[in-house]
């Protein structure tokens, strides 16, 4: 549970100089099951960094494929996975089904490892008197950040893929977020860092906006507040829970908030930064 797949599809590049312009899409990709629309739609976007939640391996609903892999086939890219949960309902006898975060580059990834939050819900533990199906969803594991470095040229990029809990509250996420900053902090003075992911709160409107300006950090969207994230469904409403922020020499260029993609039950947030000059 606590070791990183990845495999490496990517061209090398022989370069010392960063690009220009370094482009990024962080996605909740609701386990990849519209996997054809999920990767028409990231190959469009000739991204550098994909930062990917809600990632299956080997499990039924997806085919029993290793989802990061194929987007990564798919799109010419490296790739590592971290497990958030090992899904009790969805492998084989001989081969369990796993659930959690992927990170994918253009670049060499480096030093990528799982770090699973000490705080978390009881929601999904197994309990004796549930019978193991599907409708029950039960798991083992917890939350995580996936930590990974990016070498872009000459320099590095830390990138901390977040999946904070869906069933807690904003208190417990408030601790997840917290873990995430503090141990992030440690890099931001010599390297810049991104912190991405469905943090699954509006955190424009709650206590973790001070948090993470407090610790350095500025939305990479350009904007304190972004768009509606998640769309509308049957009982829902529209909510505002994938966010993407900045620390360190580097710059946001511009961002947005693709609402027209209808591959997930989350949007797509897509934006580009650059190097700060020295």
């Amino acid at each position: 549970m606590e070791s990183v797949l990845s495999s490496s599809f990517a061209v090398p590049r022989w370069s010392f100089w960063p690009t220009e312009r370094i482009r990024v899409v962080s996605w909740n990709i609701d386990r990849g099951l519209r996997l054809a629309e999920i990767i028409d739609f990231l190959r469009s976007q000739d991204a550098d960094i994909l930062v990917l939640q809600e990632v299956d391996v080997n499990a039924r609903r997806t085919g029993y494929r290793n989802i990061a892999e194929e987007i990564a086939v798919k799109t010419g890219m490296n790739y590592v996975f971290g497990c958030e949960f090992q899904e009790l309902t969805q492998g084989r006898r001989s081969a369990p089904a796993y659930h959690g975060q992927a990170t994918l580059s253009r670049w060499p990834i480096k030093n990528p490892h799982v770090m699973r939050f000490r705080q978390q819900s009881d929601f999904w533990r197994p309990r004796w008197f549930l019978p193991r199906i599907e409708p029950f969803q039960e798991r083992l594991g917890g939350r995580i950040a996936l930590v990974s470095e990016i070498w872009i040229g000459c320099r590095r990029l830390v990138v901390y893929n977040a999946h904070l809990e869906s069933r807690g509250s904003d208190a417990l996420r408030m601790a997840q977020l917290s873990e995430t900053l503090d141990d992030a902090t440690r890099y931001v003075a010599t390297r810049p860092v991104l912190v991405a992911g469905d943090l699954n709160v509006d955190v424009a409107r709650s206590p973790l906006a001070d948090a993470l300006r407090r610790a350095g950090f500025r939305s990479a969207m350009q904007s304190s507040e972004a768009n509606t994230t998640t769309p509308r469904g049957l009982f829902r409403h529209r909510r505002t829970i994938d966010w993407a922020y900045l620390a360190g020499g580097v710059q946001s260029i511009s961002g947005s908030v693709n609402d027209t993609v209808n591959a997930s039950d989350h949007y797509p947030l897509s934006f580009e930064f650059r190097y700060a000059p020295k």
